[in-house]
Order: C-alpha cells, then structure tokens, then sequence
C-alpha cells in the first residue's frame, strides 16, 4: 500500500461494504490530506485547530451508493474587516452521491442535445470497487468555510485613512461618510472618440 493510500484510508468506502446493509464510520481526519485545503493552509490563509471530525452513513440505492455524515472542525481565520485572528468552529451536514454511470439519464435523453457531466448534477463518478471520498469531503468543508470571516458581527474594521484598528477606539482621522457609491465616478471623463 503507497504512503498515500495509508494517508487516506479512512476517505475509502469499499462497494463489498455496502452490498446488503449500511455502514456507518467515526474518524479523524488530518486536513492536510485534501489537497485544496494544504494549499489554504500553507498559503496562510488559515489554520486548522484541530483534525477533522467526520461521522458518516453510507448505503446503497440500487446503482447509486449514498453517504449522509457531518463534519466538525476548529480553525483559525483572519477577519475580513480588521485582519485580526480569531478561532471559529466550522461544520457541515452533507449528503453525497457516488455512482459508477449515470443512470437512466442516458435512455431519456439524447446526447447531442444535452452534455452533463455526473459531477454537474451533483454525483460522483467512481471506478472499480472503492469509493474515494476524499473530492465530497472536500468540497464539503470548502462550502462551509465563510464567505466573510469575522471576528465579531460588529467588527468596525481598519480606518482607510491610517490603518488604525477601530475595534480599540477611534483614531482620530477625517472620515466622510459615503452617500453614494457611485460618487468616485463623477469626475471620470471619457474619450468620446
């Protein structure tokens, strides 16, 4: 068994496994074993506080194979508004689908007329008897990553004129307020020709 088979063996569902009952699993896993996420983390864009927790369900529907869990982690953001580092739990109910074609779809449909992959109507396809979820869980724990991670909901941010953190009193720097978005484009003149 390579290194990174051992790496992942927790991510491998065997089709055997699911044959006549469902299969239920508990384990840890190291972020680092998902690609995206190593890039997040030794781009310094985060840190995770600890393993990723992952309890899952797993069964199969006739020629699809379902696995239903959450994931619970810790991780160390930066604020979007003040850039400052804050720890915030991360967590996510999932529920995904692995099958080995698409079923069905095929016979409905032509194929000039429509070209969907599995992965665009929200399957994965798979090979041979092992189920890699190492792709699902990751996407997983991506979609529940914040779109603007914050430190506190009332976070006033840096001040634009000196970069002062807000948070621990006013600066005492000039700041007008901004009526209108669209004010900064008043003076914009363009080449008419």
């Amino acid at each position: 068994m390579s290194r990174t088979s051992q790496k992942i063996k927790n991510l491998i569902l065997h089709v055997e496994q699911l044959k006549e009952k469902e299969f239920y699993h508990e384990f840890e896993e190291n972020p680092q074993v998902f690609p995206v996420i190593a890039e997040m983390i030794e781009n310094r864009e985060c840190q995770f506080l600890r393993p990723i927790n992952i309890r899952l369900r797993a069964f199969r529907v006739r020629e699809l194979f379902q696995v239903q869990g959450r994931l619970e982690t810790g991780v160390r953001l930066s604020c979007c508004r003040c850039l400052k580092w804050f720890d915030a739990p991360l967590a996510s109910d999932f529920d995904l689908t692995y099958t080995k074609e698409m079923p069905g779809l095929m016979d409905v449909m032509d194929t000039k007329e429509i070209e969907i992959t599995v992965e665009e109507i929200g399957m994965f396809y798979f090979k041979g008897e092992e189920i890699n979820l190492q792709q699902g869980i990751q996407e997983q724990v991506v979609m529940a990553w914040p779109l603007q991670p914050l430190c506190d909901e009332n976070c006033k941010g840096l001040c634009p004129t000196c970069g002062s953190d807000l948070n621990r009193g006013d600066c005492g720097c000039q700041r007008e307020p901004v009526s209108n978005k669209f004010a900064v484009l008043k003076n914009l003149k363009l080449d008419k020709t």
